[in-house]
């Protein structure tokens, strides 16, 4: 049974609306009705569970285009996804305190931001160690082709960033499954200069709408058209990006690992079972019969059998599902819970006395830094995923026990 709801827009396609018990703002609403009106999307814009307010596009949607793209809807985390990987420990060989698994991963993985004048960014690499100067290797050459067209974009942090996590709600867990099943799981994307690409080809494409005298009814949904020049550079950066994200998450995984191997006695294998997503990003896929660019924006491909990661808040749960290839949601899911407050919002209405009581049992910073990430800044997972079961089915349940913010 489909557990949608079909919403028409006047002058342009319908919305449907997998939101079946979880709140969804009216700005959200209208946010989407401006993206169903553009004349190029196509066939209806699916909405997931964990659906709000984003810049441009609404996050949680999925945006499908014919002959044009529209950067913002992408946005500026291009290529922003998850991992996850299970390894043979188990509960009992973890430490009692987990607290030297948390230093032992802030050390491996560079965190957080300090733009300071005269302070190291702590969350950049100073001095890259060789790995990373390999990994960097496999993406030189094309981003050299970018930046030869693009000399601005030379100055971002590329290499500085490679493997490293981030801030806002990026993060690396530490979860036990259902079987009590060690796994490591991470939340980030392709870092500053993932950002100075999306910044910079959202500010062309406006430029174009200024040049061509197209008025839009929200600025943030200005757009390429296929056939031109910068269409052409934007997918072709935008496809790099997400190349560097996908890497980004795999280096962070393997000095996560070796982390741990440092601070547990007992051998272990890792990634027995593993899964790697984007969840910002666009792609070309066929879908109704059309060939078609796809826009998920806080969205992850859910085709039939393909595994997917759905996480909670901090303190929550998350899921490892695989997709049942629902046609009418372009073969997507929910990307996580979804925000209910804004991180303004939620630093005024969340004391830290509840952060603390919400994040019991995690090892993970509890002070007014986060708040807000804080779980009730979020929608319950557990009615996010019960909007979606014609989506994914479920194969693990993982709750965290180790969480590193940036």
């Amino acid at each position: 049974m489909m557990q949608y709801d079909l919403e028409p827009i006047p002058g342009g396609v319908p919305l449907k609306m997998w939101t079946r018990g979880v709140p969804v703002e009216d700005k959200a609403r209208e946010q989407l009705a401006r993206v169903a009106q553009m004349p190029f999307v196509c066939h209806h814009v699916a909405a997931m569970p964990d659906v709000h307010v984003g810049i441009g596009a609404t996050v949680g949607s999925v945006v499908p285009t014919k002959g044009a793209v529209i950067p913002a809807a992408v946005g500026v985390d291009i290529g922003c996804g998850m991992m996850a990987a299970r390894t043979s420990l188990m509960a009992q060989d973890l430490p009692d305190s987990l607290e030297a698994i948390r230093t032992a991963i802030e050390r491996a993985v560079p965190h957080g931001r300090d733009v300071r004048r005269g302070k190291r960014d702590p969350g950049a690499w100073g001095d890259p160690p060789p790995a990373i100067i390999a990994a960097w290797a496999t993406l030189a050459d094309r981003f050299k082709r970018l930046t030869d067209k693009y000399p601005h974009l030379a100055k971002a942090n590329s290499l500085t960033h490679l493997g490293t996590l981030g801030t806002g709600n990026h993060f690396i867990e530490l979860c036990l499954d259902e079987a009590a099943c060690v796994w490591v799981m991470l939340h980030s994307g392709s870092r500053g200069v993932g950002n100075a690409i999306g910044t910079f080809f959202i500010e062309l494409a406006k430029e174009d709408m200024r040049t061509w005298q197209i008025n839009l009814p929200d600025a943030d949904l200005a757009y390429f058209q296929e056939g031109t020049a910068h269409f052409d550079d934007y997918v072709e950066a935008v496809g790099w990006a997400q190349d560097f994200a996908a890497l980004n998450r795999k280096v962070m995984m393997l000095n996560v690992i070796a982390a741990l191997r440092r601070v547990i006695p007992k051998p272990f294998d890792a990634e027995l079972e593993a899964v790697n997503c984007h969840h910002n990003y666009v792609t070309r896929e066929r879908h109704f019969g059309d060939d078609l660019l796809i826009t998920r924006k806080g969205a992850v491909h859910a085709g039939k059998g393909v595994l997917g990661i759905i996480p909670g808040s901090m303190g929550a749960k998350s899921f490892i599902v695989r997709g049942l290839g629902n046609p009418q949601s372009f073969h997507s899911c929910s990307h996580g819970a979804g925000r209910i407050m804004s991180r303004t919002e939620a630093k005024k209405r969340v004391s830290l006395a509840e952060h603390i009581h919400d994040t019991a049992g995690v090892e993970c910073r509890k002070d007014d830094g986060v708040i807000d990430e804080t779980p009730k800044a979020y929608k319950p997972i557990d009615a996010v995923m019960a909007a979606q079961t014609d989506l994914v089915e479920v194969i693990h349940t993982l709750k965290q026990v180790v969480c590193v913010k940036g």
